[in-house]
C-alpha cells in the first residue's frame, strides 16, 4: 500500500493476495510477485544475469523495463541486458495514439473520434489466423518491415491490400526473369554472409548502380534496422532492372548478348540476397489446389488464350471488350514476345 512506501518511487515486489486470487506464503504475509519482478526472475533463471537483447513494446519502458533493470542491476550488480529493443505499437492508419490503450489520440488534422482507433477482441478484432485468410503471409511480412521497428506501424485493410498490389511488380519481374534467363528467380543462390555478396561491377554503369543500392541497403539496415527504408531500395532496385529489360529488349526476338544477362543475373541475385535478409521471396508463392486461387488462375487463362484466338482472327473489338472488362475488374493484360500475363491492380 502506498502509506507502506518508504518513497513514493518505490514499485512493488510482493503483492498482498486479493480474496479469491492465487497466493503463495511469505514472511509478509500470502501474495504473489509484483509485475516487475516476474520478469526479472524467469530472465535470470532462463537467460542468465546478463543477456544481449532485451524487446518489447514502447509503452513497456515505464514503468515495467526501468523498474526491471533497477532490481536486477541492484541484484547482480551487472547489465540486465546489452541492448534494448522496443517496437512501435499498431495503431489504425488515422490515429497517432496507442491502438487497444487508454493513451490513444487523433492523429494530428484528423477529427477526434471515441474508440476509432482501437483494435483489440473488446472493439470486435479478427484474430490473427483470420488476417492470414485474407491476406498471403508474404503481404503481412513486407506490410510489417515497411515501418522501422520503433514506428507505430499504421494498420488497416487498405494499406495491406496496398501492399500486397505492390508485391506483385516483384512477381512479374521473377516472371519476368526466367523468361529471359530460362532460370527460375528461387533457384538463385543467395550469398550466406555479407562479404559474400560483394561484387565488382567493373565499368558496367547498370551494375555500378546495382552495387550502390545495395551497399543503400546495407547502411539502412546498420542504421538500427531501419527496414523501411531498405524496403525502398529494393523497390529502386526492381524499377532499375526491369527499365535495362526493357532499354535492352531482352524479350525480344534477338538473342540477348551474355553481358546483358550477366547484369540482368547479378541485379537478381542482390534482389534475392537483400529481400531474403528481411524474409521474403523466400520460395514461389503456393497456389491453393482445388481452392480460389487455382480456379481463378484456371479462369484467366482461358480468357487470355480466348484474346489470344479473337486477335487472330482480327477480330480487334472481341479482344479490346476483354481486356476492358478485365480491367474493370482490377486486372491488367501485359503482352510480352513470350505470352501475355495477368495481375492484379
Amino acid at each position: 500500500m502506498a502509506e507502506r512506501k518508504r518513497s513514493p518511487a518505490d514499485f512493488a515486489l510482493w503483492k498482498g493476495a486479493k480474496p479469491g486470487e492465487p497466493s503463495w506464503d511469505s514472511p509478509w504475509g500470502k501474495g504473489r510477485p509484483g509485475w516487475h519482478i516476474e520478469c526479472s526472475a524467469m530472465s535470470r533463471k532462463l537467460l542468465g544475469e546478463t543477456f544481449d537483447f532485451h524487446g518489447g513494446g514502447l509503452d513497456l519502458i515505464f514503468p515495467h523495463h526501468e523498474n526491471e533493470i533497477a532490481q536486477s542491476e541492484c541484484g547482480h550488480g551487472k547489465p540486465q541486458a546489452k541492448y534494448w529493443l522496443h517496437n512501435g505499437l499498431m495503431q489504425a492508419a488515422s490515429e497517432a495514439g496507442k491502438v487497444g490503450g487508454r493513451t490513444t489520440r487523433a492523429a494530428d488534422g484528423a477529427p477526434a473520434a471515441a474508440n476509432t482507433a482501437k483494435i483489440s477482441k473488446s472493439t470486435g478484432a479478427s484474430p490473427f489466423s483470420e488476417l492470414l485468410e485474407r491476406h498471403s503471409p508474404e503481404a503481412i511480412r513486407m506490410f510489417l518491415v515497411s515501418t522501422h521497428y520503433r514506428s507505430p506501424i499504421q494498420y488497416s485493410e487498405e494499406l495491406l491490400e496496398e501492399t500486397a498490389r505492390s508485391l506483385e511488380g516483384f512477381y512479374r519481374f521473377f516472371k519476368r526473369y526466367q523468361r529471359i534467363t530460362g532460370q527460375s528467380f528461387f533457384k538463385i543462390a543467395q550469398p550466406a554472409v555479407r562479404s559474400a555478396g560483394d561484387f565488382d561491377p567493373g565499368s558496367d554503369p547498370t551494375q555500378k548502380q546495382i552495387a550502390d543500392l545495395r551497399n543503400q541497403f546495407l547502411e539502412a539496415m546498420d542504421d538500427d534496422f531501419n527496414t523501411g527504408k531498405a524496403v525502398g531500395k529494393l523497390f529502386e532496385l526492381l524499377s532499375l532492372l526491369n527499365k535495362f529489360a526493357d532499354d535492352k529488349k531482352l524479350e525480344g526476338t534477338a538473342k540477348p548478348s551474355a553481358d546483358a544477362l550477366a547484369t540482368l543475373t547479378q541485379g537478381a541475385t542482390t534482389v534475392r540476397e537483400l529481400a531474403v535478409t528481411l524474409g521474403l521471396f523466400r520460395k514461389p508463392v503456393e497456389m491453393k489446389a482445388g481452392g480460389d486461387d487455382s480456379l481463378v488462375s484456371g479462369l484467366m487463362q482461358l480468357l487470355i488464350e480466348l484474346r489470344a484466338t479473337a486477335r487472330k482472327n482480327k477480330d480487334f473489338a472481341s479482344a479490346d471488350l476483354i481486356r476492358k472488362r478485365l480491367a474493370e475488374l482490377g486486372v491488367a493484360l501485359e503482352d510480352r514476345p513470350g505470352g501475355t500475363e495477368w495481375t492484379r491492380t
